[in-house]
């Protein structure tokens, strides 16, 4: 990718930082891109869910008009939970997300019939899964015994995580195995599965490479406590603590994720050992990834067992360690990994983090709503005075469509639009909403990467009459909603929609 010399003024600052080396491979540029959350695409080829091989055609798009990142939620396996960011494995890839159709020896007659729930509104993970790990276990009964050389090498490259991941599997699946035969069958199965995950993704990123398009990846900083990594490394993880968020402006009582914390003080070599094998695995994937939560780096609010948010306290407890803790951390990670990450900075984040932050060169996260003199009289910072070593965008799949902060959030929204001089009406116009996402590609950020059902939006058709089923996650809720969302566009429509193209083009013109 070529270097835009209008952005040189921090290429010196940028190489010399620790994570250099990963600015060399990306380059110093304005990159423009998409979030897509592969569970909400669907085409003429997937069955139930967004796939894999789905993303070559959003690839191609994005090379055609203009735009060279593609950011995607975690994609580990999770089992029949819907959340992305709680997975059962640290490692192994979500078997929903396979490809039938590129499979080996797979006809279209096969699976025709698991792709007659596409046009639902809402995705049901637990029907998906289970008509897809049905076909997988016929498809595994008639081809197991056609594995390669490659497929040997797989498992033994990947046996360190590979293999506690099939046994945990393994003792999930309902019915439990009645015999050793039929256990070691269902072991050799979820290897087999993530053999062929592997495969397609691997297969993706090198299709993205050849069109120069970045894929960014996302690692979450904790793994759920039902994990074939917690279940087979007890000693890295202290599941007397849970991890979460301490009260603040947004939460009065705090939050309480459920999450282990990590054995960082008494075990740190095997934990940095764990953290390298991740990101080792990830790379295959990815070219850069957001790394979720890297506040939690430097201190994590530890909950003690049975205790509310309100009564738990930051690990470490003294705050002059902070700094060091942290930089010793994703310094670790930064020269283990070619990847660069992305840090998700939002909330109540001491500014010497941020700080630290950016002397490793490690960008943060810029929501355009949110980046406010919060102590000045909140007037929105000007877009050109946003550090460059960021990313900015418009919303999170955790947070409101612009849409609906426009439509909620009355009082932000009308100082939003008097700063820009417009009228403020209840409902935002189409000219406003196109205007704010290209202001988002317009800041001093070197990354401008937002949703894609924000993009949809300037198709009315695209999307929803209600907003609110335009949300992807409400946090702190439990419900269907959350997680389930699917772009009424199939990839098809949206990659061949010129209109559509003439927008996306003209946001970075």
């Amino acid at each position: 990718m070529e270097c835009n010399p209008a952005m040189n003024y921090t290429k010196k600052e940028l190489i010399n930082s620790p994570a250099g080396s990963h600015w060399h491979k990306i380059c110093i540029k304005n990159h423009h891109g998409i979030v897509v959350p592969l569970f909400s695409l669907h085409s003429v080829s997937s069955c139930g869910i967004g796939e894999f091989h789905d993303l070559i055609p959003m690839i191609s798009w994005c090379e055609d008009i203009g735009f060279d990142t593609i950011q995607l939620l975690p994609l580990n396996d999770s089992w029949t939970d819907s959340s992305p960011y709680n997975a059962i494995s640290a490692f192994a890839l979500n078997p929903v997300y396979l490809s039938i159709s590129k499979l080996p020896n797979v006809k279209d007659s096969e699976f025709a019939h698991l792709r007659n729930n596409i046009t639902s509104k809402r995705i049901d993970y637990k029907t998906v899964r289970n008509k897809k790990m049905t076909f997988l276990k016929g498809y595994y009964a008639r081809e197991k015994n056609n594995n390669s050389d490659d497929y040997n090498n797989f498992i033994e490259k990947h046996r360190h995580w590979l293999e506690p991941y099939a046994l945990f599997s393994a003792n999930k699946t309902p019915p439990s195995p009645v015999s050793l035969k039929t256990y070691e069958c269902e072991v050799d199965f979820h290897i087999f599965i993530q053999y062929h995950c592997f495969q397609q993704l691997k297969y993706i990123k090198g299709f993205a490479t050849s069109h120069k398009i970045i894929l960014k990846g996302d690692i979450p900083i904790l793994i759920n406590k039902d994990s074939a990594d917690v279940w087979s490394l007890q000693s890295l993880f202290n599941a007397t603590y849970s991890a979460g968020a301490p009260p603040d402006m947004y939460n009065a009582e705090g939050q309480k994720w459920g999450f282990p914390i990590y054995n960082w003080t008494e075990r740190e070599s095997d934990c940095c050992k764990w953290w390298k094998d991740r990101l080792a695995v990830a790379s295959n994937f990815y070219h850069i990834y957001r790394l979720d939560h890297i506040v939690g780096f430097f201190r994590i609010w530890a909950i003690p067992e049975g205790k509310t948010s309100k009564e738990g306290f930051f690990i470490p407890e003294d705050h002059n360690v902070w700094i060091e803790y942290g930089k010793k951390i994703l310094t670790m990670m930064l020269e283990s990994c070619s990847m660069l990450p992305i840090g998700e900075d939002l909330g109540m984040v001491p500014q010497e983090i941020r700080r630290c932050l950016q002397n490793l060169g490690i960008p943060g996260t810029k929501v355009m709503r949110w980046e406010r003199r919060w102590h000045e009289g909140e007037d929105f910072i000007p877009l050109g005075e946003y550090m460059p070593i960021s990313m900015t965008t418009v919303s999170t799949h955790d947070s409101r469509t612009l849409t609906l902060w426009w439509r909620d959030c009355p009082e932000e929204a009308e100082r939003y639009a008097s700063a820009k001089g417009w009228k403020c009406h209840p409902k935002i116009s189409q000219k406003q909403h196109y205007e704010i996402i290209k202001d988002s590609h317009n800041t001093s950020s070197l990354f401008h990467i937002n949703p894609l059902n924000e993009y949809l939006a300037m198709i009315p058709e695209f999307v929803h009459d209600s907003p609110d089923e335009e949300r992807i996650n409400t946090p702190g809720t439990i419900s269907h909603e959350n997680w389930s969302y699917r772009f009424i566009p199939s990839v098809e429509e949206i990659s061949s929609n010129d209109e559509l193209k003439s927008l996306m083009r003209k946001l970075i013109s």
